[in-house]
């Protein structure tokens, strides 16, 4: 038997709100952020920060007054770890715009196009890891021991740098995709000689996807260690996806300041990790998961500040 039209609305409102929420927000990006690429200074980056640090904030309000207050807490605990774990990305964009000369007038081209594909990308990756582990539950073990395991390799290879020239994507795209050997302003394609030729900026935006699939591996498993629940992981994932490109801009000037953080998250993963893989035993509260990953990012960033790098 179908169930009723009403016995639909409690769980369609909440998912057509933050599709409502999220158009508007890529509306904006689109038509409003994009017109301002080349005065995207720290201070400007900053408050646009801010708003969707502040965005994400009333639709926590919102999801508390759908879910109630633990879903509240967990959606903020999310929150924070996706956004903590979205700093290593910055440095690795920042590596891969440098590396092949990407102005900054066209790195907000790359980066809203690269924001369009995750949200995809990580709508997949939640919903297959939500169905696996609700079928296998020895697949929590898996998951935590990986989480601990990226913990551990964060904290211990901090030193180790992105190679892009070696990276398989860039081989590949090069090897089965037509390459122009110069840019054409923000185009991701060009018609030189008869022939459709990519341009540069359409394999830097392919190696980012590449990136932050790999990033996902990490960051989705280390929220189901903190909810169970698909709205909660998807929403928080994309709520700090959305504010990326704003902290890229702010991070950039001073992307190797700090030398502490890389520390902080590989202890936020291991924590993490570990939650999941005594939850039979130990169960932890999302509140105590919220004031320990805060308090670890507090602190890293506190230690970078008060020593940072030469």
């Amino acid at each position: 038997m179908l169930p009723a039209p009403s016995d639909l609305i409690p769980d369609l409102v909440p998912w057509l709100t933050f599709a409502i929420v999220v158009a508007a927000a890529l509306a904006l990006d689109l038509g409003v952020l994009r017109r301002n690429n080349d005065q995207m200074t720290v201070s400007h980056s900053l408050a646009w920060l801010a708003g969707w640090v502040g965005l994400a904030a009333a639709f926590n309000v919102a999801v508390v007054w759908w879910f109630g207050p633990a879903r509240g807490l967990e959606f903020t605990a999310s929150y924070l770890v996706e956004e903590s774990l979205s700093v290593d990305n910055m440095f690795v964009f920042y590596v891969i715009f440098s590396y092949f000369g990407v102005e900054r007038a066209h790195q907000h081209r790359i980066l809203f196009w690269g924001i369009l594909g995750a949200l995809a990308l990580r709508g997949i990756f939640v919903a297959l890891g939500a169905v696996l582990l609700s079928r296998f539950d020895w697949l929590e073990y898996v998951f935590g021991a990986f989480i601990v395991f990226t913990g551990a390799r964060l904290f211990f290879h901090r030193g180790q740098t992105m190679q892009p020239e070696k990276n398989p994507v860039v081989k590949l795209f090069r090897r089965f995709v037509p390459l122009s050997p110069t840019f054409a302003g923000d185009r991701f394609s060009i018609r030189l000689d008869g022939k459709w030729l990519a341009t540069p900026l359409l394999l830097v935006l392919a190696l980012v996807e590449a990136v932050d699939v790999a990033f996902a591996t990490d960051s989705i498993p280390a929220v189901f260690a903190i909810s169970r629940h698909p709205f909660i992981v998807y929403t928080s994932n994309v709520f700090a996806v959305l504010g990326l490109r704003s902290l890229y801009f702010v991070l950039a000037g001073a992307i190797g300041g700090f030398r502490y953080l890389n520390y902080g998250l590989g202890v936020v993963l291991a924590f993490v990790g570990m939650k999941m893989l005594a939850a039979a035993y130990y169960p932890i509260s999302t509140g105590v998961s919220l004031a320990v990953v805060g308090g670890v990012i507090a602190v890293s960033i506190a230690a970078s500040l008060l020593q940072p790098a030469k």
